[in-house]
């Protein structure tokens, strides 16, 4: 029986199905079944908020895109672009039973050295954290609230 994690984020009526003994999920953006792993219940959890909640375009939503990372293939969870196709957010999920720490910060922010976004996002689905990166002055300013995505 599938008994998923209460999140901190709005519910969704997501596409759930089973065959033998896993469970898949329905991901809108990708148009396709992807096995349902803690991680991937946040990652589709925070892409809904992402589109309901905060206005952001799916056609501007890369899910799991790969990228290189000193010679080694790396895969970001949601990266975001703006209208004339400029990285602007970076967001890395977790389960929810992996506690955000230095390190998950650490991992987000070395994607973004690659991408080079002006926002960071990290999120276990019970907490979330955003920043603002000044890439100028090596800086983070943390924010409370996501803002929409016009206001990014």
């Amino acid at each position: 029986m599938f008994n998923p994690t209460p999140l901190n984020l709005p519910n969704h009526p997501f596409k759930i199905t089973q065959r033998d003994d896993l469970y898949f999920i329905f991901d809108e953006i990708r148009k396709k079944h992807l096995v349902l792993t803690p991680e991937e219940w946040v990652r589709q959890h925070f892409i809904r908020y992402l589109l309901k909640e905060k206005g952001f375009p799916s056609a501007l939503l890369q899910i799991e895109g790969g990228l290189s990372l000193n010679q080694t293939r790396k895969r970001s969870d949601i990266l975001v672009y703006d209208n004339v196709g400029e990285k602007i957010m970076v967001i890395e999920c977790k389960a929810p039973s992996i506690a955000i720490t230095q390190a998950t910060f650490d991992q987000a922010a070395r994607y973004n050295s690659v991408y080079k976004a002006r926002w960071l996002a990290v999120t276990n689905g019970l907490n979330h954290y955003y920043a603002k990166i000044d890439h100028t002055n090596g800086k983070f300013l943390f924010v409370e609230e996501l803002p929409s995505y016009k206001e990014l």
